[in-house]
């Protein structure tokens, strides 16, 4: 049975005598009309679904956190109504762009605050909470009200929260450990 090879190499004629001995080359023009990726870089799809999608980036929430907790370093800022979610003053709030939402709430030692409730309007909304001041842990709890974990806010950290809890779904509670007031600032997207 013969064998067959394949070769990657062409074999180029050998030169008729009297002529150059050099073949020469022809390279073709290059063109970037067949790569669609290059041609239509930066132009609008046609599909829905490659579209792309204005939400912000944990970054931007990190700096909007940051920014709206040095703000609120002063004390005559804070909230005079302790316990509750409300939103941030506006020399806070000035340090987040866009449809960013900023809240503050002040914690009495040994007092909690929920969570958000989730909005369904909202499937991609994104949260962040940071530590102003004080000591404070996060709590997050099983639907029949049994705690799942406990984790601190460490000063000068941003903590990412996952979707809160739903009916049925347990949730997040922030508690006030420490013997001094404590003060939380939430960016939510």
């Amino acid at each position: 049975m013969p064998q067959r090879t394949l070769s990657s190499t062409a074999v180029l004629p050998l030169p008729a005598p009297g002529t150059a001995t050099r073949p020469s080359v022809r390279t073709p023009g290059v063109s970037l009309e067949g790569i669609g990726d290059v041609v239509d870089a930066g132009r609008r799809s046609g599909y829905a679904h490659l579209g792309e999608r204005r939400l912000p980036t944990v970054g931007r929430l990190a700096a909007a956190a940051r920014g709206a907790a040095a703000a609120l370093g002063v004390n005559t800022l804070w909230p005079a109504r302790r316990g509750h979610w409300q939103p941030a003053p506006r020399a806070a709030r000035r340090h987040a762009g866009g449809r960013l939402r900023v809240a503050a709430v002040a914690l009495e030692p040994n007092s909690f605050v929920s969570g958000p409730a989730p909005r369904s309007a909202r499937p991609h909304g994104m949260e962040v909470l940071y530590l102003v001041s004080g000591r404070a842990h996060l709590i997050t709890s099983a639907p029949d009200g049994q705690m799942r974990s406990a984790s601190e806010l460490a000063a000068d950290r941003v903590r990412v929260m996952g979707a809160a809890g739903g009916p049925g779904q347990g949730g997040h509670f922030l508690v006030n450990t420490g013997d001094e007031v404590a003060m939380v600032v939430r960016v939510t997207a």
